[in-house]
């Protein structure tokens, strides 16, 4: 079984090369939007996963927005292009991943390394044009993988793109349940974790649901980034059960 879902896997990383490629050059923005929301989800279904998409109070996905979110697994930039595909952006070694990378850069990926002021003012640039040409943004403010039941301190800097952008801060809280509805410890991708072993843990673990969790939006109007992070950062928690001290 297992080998016959890394084959529909492969096969599929395939299919996305080809879309890549070959159509995307021929098609206009949301005709490529649509084609990387719908491979993403054909991605989650061939890992076993179930996305649940809910809204917290008032949350509702905002047109124009920052999108942030907690960072569990290698995962979440697909459960969340399944829901709104977005311009990510990620750490540059994710550029180095079999075929994953190419696909994440080709759908718009934005590759940040870490350490470079230089590369944070560029990318800061880049985030504010790409979201007032009406695209949806979106990045990880822990700046990598945390196990589930933890949340890193969130860093300021991209923040001040909503500030620049005039745009609000749209939270997302994001966490992997097992068959029992407990946290899947499966999902997490930590460590010295390779992405292979990731894969076929995800692989073997069963079922497994993605639940991702609309937040109400954060005013960014008259905000300093060193406010907008920890106030992220604090209803993502509030949205997962964690302490403020996770």
């Amino acid at each position: 079984m297992i080998g016959v879902a890394v084959l529909r896997i492969f096969l599929h990383l395939i299919v996305g090369l080809w879309t890549c490629a070959v159509v995307f050059p021929l098609t206009d923005a949301a005709g490529r939007a649509r084609r990387v929301q719908r491979w993403s989800a054909g991605l989650l279904v061939i890992c076993g996963i179930t996305l649940v998409v809910r809204q917290a109070g008032s949350g509702a996905l905002a047109t124009r927005a920052l999108i942030v979110s907690n960072h569990v697994s290698w995962l979440d930039i697909f459960v969340i292009n399944a829901m709104q595909p977005c311009r990510f952006v990620a750490k540059a070694d994710i550029r180095s991943w079999p075929l994953l990378g190419y696909l994440c850069a080709k759908s718009g990926t934005i590759f940040i390394a870490r350490g470079k002021v230089r590369e944070v003012r560029r990318i800061f640039k880049d985030l504010v044009t790409s979201i007032h040409n009406g695209e949806h943004v979106a990045f990880f403010p822990e700046g990598t993988t945390a196990a589930q039941g933890n949340l890193l301190p969130f860093h300021a800097n991209l923040f001040e793109a909503a500030i620049d952008a005039e745009v609000p801060i749209q939270p997302l809280a994001l966490r992997y349940l097992d068959g029992s509805g407990k946290l899947a410890s499966q999902a997490d991708y930590i460590g010295d974790m390779t992405f292979a072993q990731s894969m076929l843990t995800i692989l073997t673990s069963g079922r497994l649901t993605a639940e991702l969790i609309v937040l109400p939006h954060i005013d960014s109007t008259a905000a300093h980034r060193r406010e907008l992070a920890p106030a992220a950062r604090s209803a993502i928690a509030s949205a997962l059960g964690y302490s403020p001290g996770a």
